[in-house]
């Protein structure tokens, strides 16, 4: 493949980037190209393109020179905040970047940021003529969000590509091609293996990337792989809203910003999604709105580090006082000075729609200042339910962690909360077997699960990801055997006593939003309560409070009051009494 074809690949987003990030990736691209054997006689498969590469091949040999990149490198990525079909790349044409309605399968793995992730690129491809399908045997793309904070996650995409590798195969020839792309986190990690592994793969495109997802799929129709996977200083999508995946849903994520700088030794996040950055107050809260005015109940606030958000779009606010962080925390980077903080964004956000319940993840116990947690208790529709990752009990190996406080201070920290908002529901992650973790160190994690009395967990044995600081520093000396071992009893341990903390709801009577019929019985309902725990209840005709007289069966998106008769440690059962408002509820609740 010539030098120049390979650099235009990727002309779009270089042009977005430092001059610096230009100079070495046209360097690699070329060095690459240089060691590619000459090109053969091409196979039947290619002679059916071979049209198609002509027409695209004549494009390049009058298209931009290197000359061409150095002068457009620096060019703000603010001034191209969408892609702008009426001026695409010299290589490409305005129809090859648009869908033509081809069908685009969407699968999401990981957190509730791939989701919101997910939301956004169908946006972006919905945009750009494509349309959506539930169906995979219909699909003409297949995007796999993905996950790279396990191995386990990642063994779950390279599973599925083996899976979809027949399906490619097996494509009638009356069809457009089928192109499958890898996007998220694991694009940005793997990159090159994924590329080189599986050639299956057409496209590759980062967190930060989606805008580019039809300049990419443009090119792979080329024939050729198409990859962006640069990390960017300011992308946060705050112009797109994203269009939801489910119709019916009562509840929508809203990302407030994107990367993390905390650096923890475990953590992959600051090498996926990069840097910190945070959107305007005012795009968030145009988005609420507008998510209120389809009737949505509920919206989660969503961050790599949710309640560190800073947003600096604002120049009057940028010599403000610097972070306040939780007694006894500290931090792996310098103060940051200025900006309107998260408890300025959840005041405003809970103003919005007094019946619509505000929740946010996942927070960092450094970032919980009394303003926020005074906010929080006094706001009814702001959720008494907080995310408070632990990660472990032990002090030795929290500093191992790069975690910015010790055992007691976090102890300390839960007793604050608890005392500011009385009745809240806690929940924590936690990780078994990190480098270097002794018996000791295990048993003071047991202890930390019993002293605490979570209501919701999330607990996994340590996975050691390349690029990390304990990657480079540690040792993973803790074996497979130990840490599935300790997994085990953390989970036994945090089971039973959160089957003690939930049993406390039983005789109470609690707000429920409900979200529709349960999995395991078509006569039951389900639905969450404000410490965001699964509530099950019977599917019965019962009395709107809101219309006196009125009977009637209660609907995802409605609010409901269930009395509780039962808890397991994931699970409250319950009686359904009446339908509500959230804001009429408070005199029950």
């Amino acid at each position: 493949m010539h030098p120049l074809r390979r650099v235009l690949r990727a002309h779009r987003c270089l042009r977005w980037r430092p001059l610096a990030s230009v100079s070495w990736l046209l360097l690699r691209t070329c060095r690459a190209s240089c060691n590619l054997s000459s090109t053969t006689c091409p196979s039947p498969e290619r002679q059916q393109e071979h049209g198609v590469q002509k027409d695209f091949s004549s494009r390049l040999a009058t298209g931009p020179t290197f000359q061409h990149f150095l002068r457009n490198a620096s060019v703000p990525q603010e001034n191209l905040s969408s892609l702008d079909v009426e001026d695409p790349p010299p290589y490409l044409t305005v129809d090859q970047l648009l869908g033509r309605q081809r069908k685009v399968y969407l699968e999401t793995y990981g957190c509730q940021m791939n989701v919101n992730d997910t939301e956004i690129a169908w946006s972006i491809l919905q945009k750009s003529g494509y349309l959506r399908t539930n169906n995979l045997q219909e699909a003409d793309v297949i995007l796999l969000v993905t996950c790279s904070i396990r191995e386990k996650a990642e063994q779950t995409i390279w599973n599925r590509l083996h899976q979809l590798r027949a399906l490619k195969t097996k494509r009638p020839r009356s069809r457009v091609p089928l192109r499958i792309g890898i996007l998220g986190c694991m694009a940005e990690r793997l990159k090159e293996e994924i590329l080189n592994r599986e050639k299956i793969v057409d496209i590759l495109a980062g967190p930060d990337a989606y805008r580019d997802l039809p300049r990419l799929l443009a090119v792979a129709e080329s024939g050729q792989q198409a990859a962006n996977v640069l990390l960017s200083l300011d992308e946060t999508y705050a112009d797109i809203m994203p269009v939801q995946t489910s119709p019916s849903a009562t509840s929508a994520f809203v990302s407030i910003m994107r990367g993390c700088d905390n650096m923890c030794s475990y953590c992959i996040v600051p090498f996926t999604r990069g840097r910190e950055r945070s959107r305007p107050v005012a795009s968030i809260v145009e988005e609420v709105r507008k998510l209120s005015e389809q009737g949505l109940k509920e919206v989660t606030l969503l961050g790599q580090n949710v309640n560190s958000f800073r947003d600096n779009s604002e120049v009057q606010f940028n010599n403000a006082m610097s972070t306040s962080l939780s007694r006894g925390f500290s931090t792996n980077y310098k103060t940051k000075q200025g900006g309107l903080r998260f408890a300025h964004l959840l005041d405003q956000v809970s103003r919005i729609d007094p019946e619509m319940r505000i929740r946010f993840t996942s927070p960092h116990p450094k970032d919980f200042p009394d303003e926020v947690l005074q906010l929080i208790h006094e706001r009814d529709n702001i959720c008494k339910q907080i995310h408070v990752p632990a990660q472990s009990g032990s002090s030795r190996v929290l500093e191992a962690m790069r975690r910015g406080y010790s055992r007691e201070a976090y102890v300390e920290l839960i007793h604050h909360i608890r005392e500011s908002i009385p009745g809240v529901s806690l929940s924590s992650d936690f990780i078994a077997g990190f480098c270097g973790e002794t018996e000791e160190d295990h048993l003071q994690t047991v202890s930390l699960l019993r002293e605490v009395q979570y209501n919701m967990g999330f607990l996994f044995a340590y996975s050691m990801r390349q690029k990390t600081r304990a990657y480079h520093r540690l040792k993973d000396d803790v074996p497979e055997e130990v840490k599935l071992r300790r997994l085990e009893e953390l989970i036994t341990v945090f089971r039973k006593e959160a089957t003690k903390a939930n049993k406390t709801s039983v005789g109470c009577t609690q707000l429920v939003l409900v979200e529709g019929h349960s999995k395991r019985s078509s006569t039951d309902l389900c639905g969450r309560n404000d410490g965001n725990l699964k509530v099950i209840f019977p599917d019965v005709e019962i009395e709107d409070v809101t219309n006196s007289g009125l009977r009637v069966r209660a609907q995802p998106g409605d609010y409901v009051l269930v009395k509780i008769t039962s808890a397991s440690s994931q699970t409250l059962k319950g009686h359904v009494l009446c339908r509500t408002t959230l804001k009429g509820s408070s005199a029950y609740c």
